[in-house]
């Protein structure tokens, strides 16, 4: 049995789940999984049991327990370095972390307009004059990286990194919303979907039949 537990909600909605199940599947770590879905009479009382915060993701490992999302993504970092989670060139690892609290923190206007629902598909929904500032500063931030840090790798960073994993849920939502992009954000974002993980997300996204109202616009 794995010493790793991630504790997830449903895979078509929670997207700070899929930023840690893709870190610990891109670390190739082999991890139990509990599936708790969402917006439920017992939700809170189950994630409970394994969250002193009441919220998920929460990573169990051994006697430990991370139950917030940034904080898993970096404990994995450090406890796995080998992994190369975090860029090594300090100025790139600054603005790693730069952009990863900035999603963590920010876009609001994006997350409350075009929730994640990863099996519909509904183009042109949730734009407001908000939103589309919050499309343009992410389009920015990939733009950057790009030419700044990727040089020759499909990624933000070169190769896969937690920024990546941050960003992924918000590749989902430009597909959910049909969002127009240019190419280098395109070619970025297909990147994303194309992993092998994100795949495998999906495809278990496709199969679950919990439908939560608010989310489906």
């Amino acid at each position: 049995m794995s010493n790793y537990t991630l504790v997830i909600g449903n895979k078509n909605y929670s997207s700070w789940s899929l930023r840690t199940w893709l870190v610990l599947k891109y670390c190739r770590i082999k991890f139990t999984e509990v599936r708790i879905p969402l917006n439920t009479e017992t939700t809170h009382q189950e994630i409970l049991q394994h969250s002193p915060s009441g919220k998920i993701p929460v990573l169990h490992h051994g006697g430990i327990t991370i139950w917030e999302s940034l904080a898993i993504c970096e404990y994995l970092a450090e406890s796995l370095p080998h992994k190369r989670l975090l860029p090594k060139e300090p100025f790139a690892r600054a603005m790693s972390r730069s952009i990863c609290a900035e999603i963590h923190a920010g876009f609001q206007n994006l997350r409350q307009n075009m929730p994640m629902n990863c099996r519909a598909e509904l183009p042109g929904k949730g734009m407001t004059p908000e939103v589309q500032k919050d499309i343009d500063r992410i389009i920015s931030i990939w733009r950057d990286c790009r030419e700044n840090f990727a040089g020759s790798g499909d990624f933000l960073f070169s190769h896969f990194t937690i920024a990546d994993a941050m960003f992924a849920p918000i590749v989902l939502r430009f597909k959910t919303y049909g969002v127009e992009l240019d190419a280098i954000s395109q070619a970025y974002a297909n990147a994303i979907l194309n992993l092998t993980a994100m795949q495998e997300w999906l495809d278990a996204a496709k199969l679950e039949t919990e439908v939560i109202p608010q989310f489906e616009l």
